[in-house]
Order: structure tokens, then C-alpha cells, then sequence
């Protein structure tokens, strides 16, 4: 399936990074911002290391896919997680040698985000590598885009007015930038400041919506039916059209992702106590065959998700 990828080259550096990876979190089904649909295909986009030549670089390219495809075809999350620190160690040195490279920033935005909210069970730890990625991602918008430098200053008006300004070629580093923001909130859910920019983190996805409704494949609708369902409509949500958001990520995917249907049941159906639709959702990912092409791992996570949920459903309901 299409996955958003950022080709920078800067002088004789190329960083490929495609989109992120998933997990879920069922010690807080409330709040799984994040979780949903964090891309580890950036686990090895990373290995696009830059080259010198054009033969260079497209051998790294060919060895960056082919360890993609074996990331996400891997059934065992654990080995994923075993090896995924590396390269978060990889792309800091990536960083640091073009710092004004969208490409790398983005793609350590993306890599930290990844493994800080899929992988990392202390709290702790999670907001430390979640701090680093919104970091990474704020640069990249940044570099990219230089008025969103100040984005931060901004209040909700000033940045939704700011977001206008921001082009289709500025998207990569705009995505980066929101998957960042969704993964440090995911990790900060004890900060009420942190939660009070929900609603800019749901404009910034507003606008990559309004700039490519498709871009990543599924990806913009999942988290935009997320942030529509994890609130109730007193606290500025709207689960009906959290609904519509995932009915269409269902239908971008294929109903193949797992990972869709058990966020869907996770937020909308437990936010409006819709049992049936819960356990529905829930059986149809547990009857599935989790090896898809590309999805394998993500489609693993689900289905480990979902049983969990069903076991409590009881409890909940």
C-alpha cells in the first residue's frame, strides 16, 4: 500500500524515510493517540544513509526496501523491538551531520515516535524518546517551512490562520511534524498543557487532509477518527464523525490493516457504549489472517490488542 516517503538530498546526503508503524495500548484504551498506525517501515528507512553517487545510492535504496519489507513481514514484534535502538542511536548521527535536512529530521521524528509509543513500557523513558521526536519533528517543519518556527507562540486562531500558508510541498515534513505531536501526547497524557493542543494537533491534520485526503494511505482518516472519538462531543469531539473517518480508513485499506477496526472498536465503539459494534469489530480482526504483505507485523499487534480488549469488555460495558 502507498506510504508517504521523503526524499531529501542535500548535497552529496539522501534520507529515505516511508511512513511509521502501529501498536496499541490497552492499560489506556482512552488515549492511544499514537499507537494507532505508527509506521515501523521507518525502522528501516534509515538505513538510506546518503551517497556519493547515484550507484551508491540506489544500492542503499535497494537494501533500505528489502529490510523494510522484512520489518514489516516480521511476526515477531519482539525481534523488531530488539533491534530497533540502533538506529535511533544512527539517525541522532545522521542529525547531527545535516542538521538542516528535512529528510533526516523527519525521518528521526518518525523513528523516535515509532519506538518511544510502540515499544518503551516505562513512562518515564517514553516521554524522554517522545520528547525527541517532537523535537525532530518541529525542526523539520521549521527547516522546511520557516514561519512555523513560531509556531509555538501561536495561539489556537494565529496557528489554524498559519496552517493556510502550508503548501503541498512542505507535506512530508507537515506529517512528520503531527505523527511527532500525536506520539509526545500519547507519552504526556498526565499534562494538561500537553492536552490543551489537542485541537491544533487536530488542525494540523485537518490540513494535510484538505492537501492530500489519501497521502499515506489511511493513515490521516485513522488518526483523524481517533481524535474525533477519544472525547466525548461536551469536550470538543464528535463521534459520528470519528465514525465516518474510520468507516473510510477501513475502506482505503481494504479491511486488511487489523490495526483500524481494533482502534474503531477501542475508541468510538467503547466512547458510545456500542457493544455489538465493539465485538464485532473485535472478532473480525481475531478471524483474520494476519499475514498481508507489508502489514504482517502491524496486523500481529492488532490481534494481540484485541484479545485484550475482549477480555474486558465485560468489565467496561
Amino acid at each position: 500500500m502507498p506510504y508517504a516517503t521523503v526524499v531529501e538530498p542535500i548535497r552529496s546526503c539522501a534520507i529515505k524515510t516511508p511512513g511509521m508503524a502501529e501498536s496499541a495500548d490497552a492499560k489506556n484504551p482512552g488515549m492511544t493517540l499514537a499507537n494507532a498506525r505508527l509506521r515501523l517501515l521507518v525502522l528501516a528507512s534509515t538505513l538510506t544513509l546518503g551517497a556519493c553517487s547515484v550507484l551508491v545510492e540506489r544500492a542503499t535504496d535497494r537494501m533500505s526496501d528489502n529490510l523494510s519489507n522484512a520489518i514489516l513481514n516480521q511476526n515477531d514484534p519482539e525481534t523488531v523491538r530488539d533491534g530497533a535502538p540502533a538506529y535511533l542511536l544512527l539517525m541522532d548521527s545522521l542529525v547531527e551531520g545535516n542538521p538542516e535536512s528535512v529528510g533526516t529530521l523527519s525521518g528521526a521524528a518518525n523513528l523516535y515516535a515509532a519506538y518511544g509509543s510502540v515499544f518503551v513500557d516505562d513512562d518515564a523513558r517514553a516521554k524522554r524518546l517522545t520528547q525527541r521526536s517532537f523535537d525532530y519533528g518541529s525542526r523539520a517543519i521549521c527547516v522546511q517551512h520557516e514561519p512555523a518556527c513560531g509556531w509555538s507562540e501561536l495561539s489556537f486562531d494565529e496557528f489554524d490562520a498559519a496552517l493556510t500558508k502550508v503548501g503541498e510541498r512542505d507535506i512530508e515534513a507537515l506529517y512528520a511534524y503531527s505523527v511527532s505531536w500525536l506520539a509526545f501526547t500519547r507519552a504526556h497524557t498526565d499534562d494538561w498543557e500537553v492536552l490543551a493542543d489537542l485541537p491544533k494537533v487536530e488542525a494540523v491534520l485537518n490540513r494535510l487532509y484538505e492537501l492530500d485526503q489519501d497521502f499515506d494511505g489511511g493513515n490521516i482518516d485513522l488518526y483523524l477518527g481517533i481524535l474525533n472519538s477519544i472525547r466525548p462531543p461536551a469536550l470538543g469531539g464528535n463521534p459520528e464523525v470519528g465514525r465516518q473517518y474510520f468507516e473510510r480508513a477501513i475502506e482505503l485499506t481494504g479491511g486488511r490493516d487489523l490495526s483500524v477496526k481494533v482502534e474503531f472498536a477501542r475508541t468510538y465503539a467503547r466512547l458510545v457504549y456500542d457493544r455489538e459494534l465493539h465485538d464485532r469489530l473485535l472478532g473480525e480482526v481475531l478471524a483474520a489472517d494476519p499475514d498481508v504483505p507489508g502489514l504482517t507485523l502491524f496486523n500481529v499487534l492488532a490481534q494481540r490488542q484485541a484479545e485484550i480488549l475482549l477480555a474486558s469488555a465485560d468489565d467496561y460495558f
